[in-house]
């Protein structure tokens, strides 16, 4: 059975003409041409080319083997091409989807970064509750959902992404913003801006009160972590908030960010169909989002 090796120089030498001219175009030595010629006819039993006036032409015998090897040769660049065409995305669509607090610089970043790598990729972008990412994967509307929360679903397989901390956000006028961090037992005597907490995100903003016992009564419930932060921007309280809410170039005008005093956990996870392979596309999105909440974490949100 010829190599591909073969195959490339037998049909450098049936293009050029020359063993030379063989060898320039694959970039090696005429001998090593040479040699590949001679021991390729010998292991076929048939003189391949015939040498007039110093160049080879197909013999007569070879005609059928020329005839085949050409459309080898096509098929190997065809393989090429579609290989090149899957590393740029080309005539492939997939959809994404995350929560708001992370659908607000993180996943852009990362959305960013995969269409660099694949720029022919075709993306459909949503922005998601977490109560929503079981129909969205079940149902195959996209192939990730980026959640603050681990559902328990026996249709999801969730892969962990990132372990982060909740901070305290403070209108910047506001007698705590002088302090280099905030307890919930100070928080809970102020005017709480938040989520319901029977919301899967509001449950995880609540949780630092729930670990000390503490009630809690919103002055003001919202449903996004910017929302909450442009209310506490107005004066009209505090907040408790994840810190990739608050991360990137975007400003927060008229808040101050303090880490609170006790212990916390934000976690961040991607949800995948259990029973559907995952593509090289969702498998990249999920190696940049965890770097770029990494980075989140590194250089921490803006006070």
């Amino acid at each position: 059975m010829l190599t591909l090796r073969q195959i490339e120089v037998i049909r450098a030498i049936m293009v050029a003409g020359t063993v030379k001219g063989a060898a320039e175009l694959l970039n090696v030595s005429a001998p090593g041409i040479s040699r590949v010629m001679k021991h390729t006819e010998s292991q076929v039993g048939v003189r391949l080319f015939s040498r007039t006036h110093g160049r080879y032409a197909p013999t007569d015998e070879a005609r059928d083997i020329f005839a085949q090897i050409t459309g080898v040769f096509q098929s190997v660049e065809n393989l090429q091409y579609a290989i090149e065409a899957l590393k740029a995305g080309a005539a492939r669509s997939v959809g994404f989807a995350a929560v708001p607090s992370i659908a607000h610089h993180v996943f852009p970043a990362a959305i960013k970064r995969l269409h660099d790598r694949f720029p022919e990729l075709r993306l459909t972008l949503n922005t998601i509750k977490i109560e929503e990412a079981i129909d969205y994967l079940l149902l195959r509307k996209g192939e990730v959902a980026v959640l603050s929360y681990k559902l328990d679903h026996p249709g999801l397989t969730m892969q962990p992404l990132y372990n982060g901390r909740l901070v305290t956000i403070l209108p910047e006028d506001h007698p705590l913003a002088r302090s280099a961090s905030v307890s919930v037992h100070d928080l809970v005597r102020e005017s709480l801006i938040g989520i319901v907490p029977d919301d899967p995100y509001g449950r995880i903003l609540a949780e630092p009160f729930r670990q000390y016992g503490l009630d809690v009564t919103f002055t003001i419930e919202a449903r996004t972590g910017q929302t909450i932060a442009a209310l506490v921007g107005q004066g009209l309280g505090v907040a408790i908030m994840d810190e990739l809410s608050l991360s990137g170039p975007v400003r927060h005008p008229g808040i101050v960010i303090r880490p609170l005093s006790e212990p916390s956990v934000f976690r961040t996870y991607a949800a995948f169909n259990a029973d559907h392979p995952r593509s090289i596309f969702a498998d990249g999105l999920v190696e940049l989002l965890r770097d770029e909440m990494s980075r989140a974490a590194q250089f921490g949100p803006k006070t």
